[in-house]
């Protein structure tokens, strides 16, 4: 764990955060910015700073966090309509946050496109 990352205090129940899943490798929360109906985080339970750090040592974390995306799409109530995973790498990726997160999106109809600029 990071003592400065926010995601690690979330984990660690040091922040609140509304929790929508969690394992003991998984933690998925309500963002708080939310871009669409349904927007919610889901992270690996041990601090990975992005894509370019997954390695044999953590890379069951990630494995783990791939399953989870169906149960929090059920959860959610977007499993049968659809919904979208984004993963943002670095600062040109449009990462905020510098461990490995997830953004599962739905809750509406989402178009082809990613990014609109």
């Amino acid at each position: 764990m990071d003592e400065n990352c926010i995601f690690c205090k979330i984990i660690k129940g040091e922040i609140p955060s509304n929790i929508v899943y969690e394992n003991e490798y998984v933690c998925a929360f309500k963002d708080l910015n939310p871009v669409a109906p349904v927007h919610i985080l889901v992270i690996p339970k041990i601090h990975i700073q992005d894509l370019e750090h997954v390695n044999k040592e953590n890379v069951e974390y990630v494995a783990k966090v791939q399953e989870a995306f169906k149960e929090v799409a059920k959860i959610a109530g977007v499993n049968e309509s659809g919904y979208r995973v984004i993963c943002n790498c670095g600062k040109d990726g449009g990462q905020e946050v510098k461990h490995l997160h997830y953004h599962l999106l739905g809750g509406k109809k989402l178009g082809t496109k990613i990014i609109n600029d």
